[in-house]
This record gives structure tokens, sequence and C-alpha cells, in this order.
């Protein structure tokens, strides 16, 4: 039934119903750290002295005056007048407690690896920060980095951090054209680099692509380059160091440089609808409090454990949620420098075992393609260890989810499917495991002291049952402060859709579509830009997408419209089947009837390419603005920022063929 506002136009429909609970397990919630759905409410009742009393738990130098300043809506102020330096609850205070326990498990993709302990984390951080200082970083200096992932990423973040200069993280997947658009923009003083990095086996020219973005960077003055493979790499003197002769002979201590609670702690960038990237803001306090709690709180942290998150620090998952959430907790991580795959489809799964991970926190898109492999991987290994496994980056489709709680968690550790971004800072949605009755592909409900709503385009709430664009309607301490050096298209792109300044009333649009099911539990439904208009139906590409998954013959789908004149839009699918299965007429006809059945006839198909893979970035989204230029036949887009950029062809060919045949 389609959602509609008070003007009668529709929103978006809510066609899925999905009615498999899943409770937490009472052995589960025996020793949670959190059993009592008792803090939803505590946090409602005094949501600022809530957030209080979690920044109680990290270390300050100087308390706050204000808990929120929000006098000058939409530009926030968290801990007003607080002072403190965000490693010290990172690395200072563990140092002190226990140093000889383990920071990080680094596992290289050739197979060797490291185990790096506080006291050696610190100590390794303090020496980079006095090299860094050296060469002339100061307080308020930005620093550019783009590296593979090995432990002197995160050192490098955390470097930069002691000495109150902003870091700028450019994923190392990026080319050096992406690389010079960030450096110029944040106008960085200092880029660290590898020589290489190990990808799927083969090396990533990391130093040789920074060379190119630099020679059109005027603000840097300094490369910083470690040494990861040994390869051959041009070094410019007076420009370029190696990392091991800058931090060699430096004193193992540095005092902390004090930062004010909003000094800018980085700037992370995002694409934009336009070409020019978005400078995503975050500063030190309030951040470090988001970023802490919710990791705290979701993945039921304990001492003892063992998290392993699969993201890459180059995107915001890997900066909350391995190296500041984490660290602030004091908790024990993996990180790993390879892809799944390599040298089998095993790794994550070998990473499990050989660690005894208790957490791991990994993508939709990695689930999919573990199944689109097969059980026997997973098989091979003990996951008994698990507790807790978690998901991130995008909605994930209901078989998914079930296929991950039988294989991974075994049927016993609870799933938390996190809904946030890398404007939130940190988890907005998700479940507390030991509270929170689940539901395969929904995020459940807010996280306690957060507001967010669903509402139609008249930016009322919508009734439970109903879906509409998601909304935050509370200033949260992670949240972005603004757009780096452009404070007008902060407000423009975030805040004008649904605020209404006039009556003080500021509402974050997220971008996202979404619906509330009749327990009030938020299900996304992915970018508004995914949205479909279908004969005057707004339909979700995720449900589409969820449906064909549903079937046991598909391992993964990716949903788009396509140009009709006829309907508007048409939907065109693209779906890559587990082994075993021949997309033959006969499978065609099974899947469009599938989804009839599963969501209505109005959502069925009316073009299914079957493909070996789906075109992803290589922080594994499908790329459906590809998609939509294949099924429409144009001249295809921008294919630079593709993992799998000889895949797009193939799939145009086949696409070509298939639909005609399927017009006819």
């Amino acid at each position: 039934m389609a959602d509609e506002t008070r003007d009668g136009s529709v929103t978006i429909e809510a066609l899925m119903d999905e009615t498999r609970v899943f409770e937490p397990s009472a052995e589960f919630v025996s020793q949670a750290n959190i059993s009592s759905p008792s803090i939803y409410e505590d946090a409602k009742h005094d949501r600022l002295g809530w957030w209080a009393e979690q920044a109680e738990k990290m270390l300050w130098r100087k308390k706050w005056d204000q808990v929120l300043d929000w006098s000058n809506a939409p530009f926030a102020k968290w801990f007003v007048g607080a002072e403190l330096n965000i490693t010290e609850s990172c690395l200072d205070r563990h140092v002190q407690a226990n140093p000889d326990k383990v920071a990080f498990y680094f596992e290289g993709e050739p197979g060797d690896s490291r185990v790096i302990t506080y006291k050696e984390l610190y100590e390794e951080v303090c020496q980079f920060a006095n090299g860094l200082a050296d060469l002339g970083v100061q307080k308020g200096d930005r620093v550019a980095i783009y590296m593979g992932m090995i432990p002197e990423l995160p050192i490098a973040l955390l470097a930069c951090a002691r000495l109150g200069a902003p870091h700028s993280v450019v994923f190392g997947g990026f080319s050096s054209d992406s690389l010079r658009d960030r450096v110029n923009d944040a106008e960085a003083k200092v880029v660290i680099t590898c020589d290489e990095g190990w990808r799927n086996g083969g090396r990533i020219e990391l130093k040789n692509f920074a060379d190119k973005a630099v020679e059109e960077c005027p603000s840097i003055e300094k490369m910083v380059v470690v040494q990861r493979t040994g390869g051959d790499v041009q070094m410019v003197e007076g420009r370029d160091i190696y990392y091991h002769d800058l931090i060699d002979g430096k004193a193992k201590e540095r005092p902390a440089t004090i930062t004010d609670s909003e000094d800018m702690l980085f700037v992370l960038y995002t694409s934009g609808t336009t070409a020019r990237p978005k400078g995503i803001v975050h500063t030190v306090g309030g951040y470090l409090v988001g970023a802490a709690t919710t990791h705290r709180l979701v993945f039921d942290i304990k001492p003892d454990d063992i998290y392993f998150c699969t993201a890459d620090i180059g995107w915001v998952t890997g900066h909350s949620y391995i190296v500041y959430g984490p660290l602030a907790n004091g908790v024990t991580s993996v990180i790993y420098e390879g892809v799944p795959n390599y040298p089998d489809k095993d790794r994550f799964w070998e990473i499990v075992e050989k660690y005894k991970v208790t957490q791991i926190y990994t993508a939709p898109t990695a689930i999919r393609t573990f199944m689109k492999w097969g059980t026997e991987y997973p098989e091979r290994h003990d996951l008994s260890s698990l507790r807790v496994i978690g998901t991130v980056g995008e909605p994930i489709n209901p078989e998914a989810w079930i296929w991950y709680n039988t294989f991974i968690g075994g049927g016993k550790a609870p799933i938390v499917d996190t809904w946030w971004q890398t404007e939130t800072g940190h988890i907005m949605i998700s479940p507390i495991p030991g509270v929170t009755r689940t539901k395969p592909g929904s995020a459940t409900i807010p996280l306690p002291g957060m507001g967010a709503d669903i509402v139609d385009d008249e930016g009322v709430s919508v009734p439970n049952g109903s879906g509409g664009y998601l909304v935050l309607t509370e200033p949260w301490p992670g949240m972005l402060r603004t757009i780096y050096k452009d404070p007008e298209r902060f407000k423009d792109v975030y805040w004008s859709r649904f605020s209404k300044p006039s009556e003080n009333k500021w509402v974050y649009f997220a971008g996202d579509g979404a619906k509330k099911d009749l327990d009030g539990y938020f299900w996304l439904l992915g970018r508004v830009d995914d949205v479909m208009n279908i004969s005057g139906h707004r339909i979700s590409t995720l449900e589409v997408e969820s449906a064909l998954v549903d079937h046991p013959a598909v391992a993964e789908a990716a949903v788009v419209g396509r140009a009709d004149s006829t309907t508007g839009q048409a939907i065109a699918a693209f779906v890559t089947l587990k082994g075993g299965n021949q997309g033959d007429e006969k499978l065609l006809a099974e899947l469009r009837e599938h989804v009839a059945v599963k969501i209505g006839k109005i959502a069925r198909p009316a073009s299914i390419v079957f493909t070996d893979e789906l075109p992803k970035t290589r922080s594994g989204k499908i790329m459906r603005r590809l998609l939509r230029d294949i099924s429409e036949q144009r001249k295809l887009g921008d294919v630079t920022t593709l993992a799998n950029s000889d895949v797009v062809n193939e799939i145009a060919k086949r696409a070509s063929s298939s639909m005609s045949k399927q017009a006819d």
C-alpha cells in the first residue's frame, strides 16, 4: 500500500513484511553489560545528563562548563570549555593501568604478523609525533595520510592527534587525482604514505600515486614514506624522508598538546552530488565520547575481548571503530591488511580462529559475497569464539542476515545491524545485543541519547507501517560540525530540507529512505537517490534486491530504475547466482514471480541480467550509477574508483543482449 502525505503525494512504499524475530538469548543476557531496557528511558529523561555521564568515562584535562551549546544551530558545540587530548584517553591511561595488554594484532596480507602492546603503541606514537614536530607540524596544521592497512596507519592518526594537528585520511585505493583534490582542499602541510601496499596478492604503487598528486599540491612541504614492501621508489631530496629514519632515535615520550573540546580532530572527505568532495569536520571531545560510548554499548565490550573490524581506516568506520572507539575502551583489536579472498576465500575466518575473535564488524556486501562463495569456507574454521557480529555500510538483506546469523554467528551470536554515516561520526541506530529483539534486515531503534524519526515530504512523522525519509531530530556528540571551509553548503546539504529556522526547529536530513514497521522498528531503504518511481509508486531498490536475494539461487542483486516511456521508470535487475545455478529463462521467470509474491507485481523486474560480478568501489559499495548507465545504454561514467572495472564492459554486453530478448 502506498504511503501518502497530507496532500496526497506518495513518499516511499513500505512493501516487504519481515516477520522473523530473534530474542536475546538468556545466556547472552546473563553476561551482557547492558541487559535492561531502562537505559533508553534514563537517556530520554535527561538526555544531556546521560551524555555527561558517558563523558565522565574519558580523560579530561579540564571539565566542561556546558554539555551542549545549540544556540547557533545548526552549528553545535559539545562539552563547551573542556580541554583534553584524545590520545590520553586512547593511550596514556591504558599504559599506566595495563602496559603489556595487546592493542593491535596485525595480520599482513602476505602472512606476516605483529603484536603491538599499548606501551609499544604509545611509544611509537610519541616517536612519530616528535618526528612530525621536527618537520614543522604544529597544532592546527593539516596532515594528509594515504596508506595501506598497516600499523603505521593508526600510529599516524594518533601522532597527529597527539600534536593537535588535524589529519585527513585518503583511502589508499583512491587515484592520485582524488588525493590531489583532498590535499588541496585541506591545504595539508605533510603527506604520509607507503612505498607500496599489498592488495589481492599484488602491489599498489602508493608512493608513485602520491608523487603525482603532490606535483599540483603547493601546500605540501614534506612527504613521509613507510617502507612496507621494500619496493624501489623515487625519493625527492629535501622533501621526502623514510618513516624509520624520521623516528630513529626520537624520544619515546611526548607531552600531549592540549586541545579545546571543539578543536578539529580530522577532516574526512566524502563524495558529493557534485564533483567537489565534501570535507566533513569532526572535533575532539564530542566525537571521542560518541565513538567510545557506542562502541561499548553496541559490541558489549569486555576487557578480554578480541575485536575485529574489517573496514579500512580510510573510511569513517575505521576511524571510529578501529582507532578511536576501541582504543578509548582499552580493547584489543585485529588489523588486517588485505582482501577476504587472498590467498583463499576463508581468510577472515582463518583470522577469527587464529586470534579467537569475539566481535566481527563487516559489510553486507562482504556477507553477500561470502554467501556466493558457499558455506565450505567458514566451515573450515572454529568460529565459536564470536560473541557479537555486526554489519555496517548499507542495509542488509534479510536472507544475508539469516546466513550471517547461521554460518558465522552459529545461531548464538547476536547481530548488531548498525546505521550511521561519515557525517554522524558514530553509530546512531542499532540493537543493543543484551536488550533488543532483532529482526532480519532492520537496524531496530535509535540508540540511547539519539533522536531519529521518519517523516513525509512535509516533515511530518509517519505512522508505524509507513515509509518516508530518515531524519535526526536532536544534536548528538559526534555530529559533523561543518563542511570544511563551506558552512553554507553544510547548512544547505544537511539542514535545509526539513528544518524551520524561524521556529528554531532544526532537523538533519540523512538522505536515506526508511520505513517504520508496526512495532516502530526502523528499516533503512538506501539513499533517496535509489528510490524508483514505477507508475507513480515510489519503490526502494533495496526491497526489490532483498526479494531477489531471498530466492535460494541468488547470492547478490543490484536494482536500478531505468527510463520507460510507459511507466516512467522500469525496474532493471542485475543478479549474481550462487555456485551451481544456471541463469536461464526458467530461472528468470522464477525470479520475476518470486519478487511478485514477496512484495507485489508492481515490483516485478522488467529486465534481469545475470552476471558473475557486480561493479563495486574498493570499499565494496555497488556502483548503481554505472548500472543505470548500462540499463539505459548510455555512455558509461567514471570507473576509476571501481575495484573491478573490467567487469563493467562484460555486464554491458550481457545487458544489451538480455534486455533486447526480454523486451521481445
